[in-house]
């Protein structure tokens, strides 16, 4: 079965570590704030201006001023800081935050982006990923495998207007968890009950798929 999307965000949330600044992107990104592990301790930024970001809240906690960049509601974590979104870019570019996880329609086997405009369809803008994939080194792509007329969305080479070149070095889809190392996608991880045969199938670029394959856990 592929994962849902709370369950990506689940295995998202495993690659947090304590003391981590993060950044959610739009998108299943935002899930991840609900799946911070017990006993660390992040601080989630939104890049319109929220250091601090906490759970989605819950009907009584609503704060209709209190929204990421998704414009979604959200709350505020104790020794949260709110801040104009020129500072919330400067921390972005100077490279102040660890991990940063981003929604993609394209990633290829050279690391490449492509997230934010398909040509000819009417998009808000490319809100702050282009200054997300230059400004950090630890960044996680949260995708579907394949689109829903079942096109592999990993790809030899971006189809799509690149977000930025040669940036990401993890993806995490609903069928796998995968790094891209030398020019190649490698196989780490594969959602539970999903073969590796359906990933190689759905997989159009350059795959390395090792002797063995665990299956993703969950608590």
């Amino acid at each position: 079965m592929a994962l849902t999307r709370e369950q990506m965000a689940q295995r998202v949330a495993q690659e947090l570590k304590d003391g981590f600044y993060v950044n959610l992107g739009i998108g299943i990104p935002t899930l991840v704030a609900n799946y911070v592990p017990e006993g660390i301790d992040v601080m989630l930024q939104s890049e319109n201006g929220l250091l601090g970001m906490g759970r989605f809240p819950t009907e009584d906690e609503v704060d209709p001023d209190m929204i990421n960049a998704g414009k979604q509601t959200v709350t505020a974590r104790p020794g949260a800081a709110i801040f104009n979104s020129a500072e919330s870019f400067a921390m972005i570019r100077g490279g102040h935050v660890d991990l940063t996880v981003l929604g993609a329609f394209e990633v290829d086997q050279e690391g490449n982006i492509a997230s934010w405009m398909v040509p000819g369809k009417l998009i808000k803008g490319m809100g702050g990923a282009m200054d997300l994939v230059a400004g950090a080194e630890n960044i996680i792509c949260t995708m579907t495998h394949a689109s829903k007329h079942g096109e592999s969305k990993l790809l030899e080479k971006c189809t799509l207007p690149l977000t930025g070149a040669g940036c990401i070095n993890r993806v995490l889809t609903d069928l796998a968890y995968l790094e891209i190392e030398n020019g190649a996608f490698v196989l780490k991880e594969r959602a539970p009950g999903v073969s590796v045969e359906e990933i190689v199938e759905k997989t159009a670029g350059k795959l390395i798929v090792p002797d063995h394959v665990p299956e993703m856990t969950f608590d």
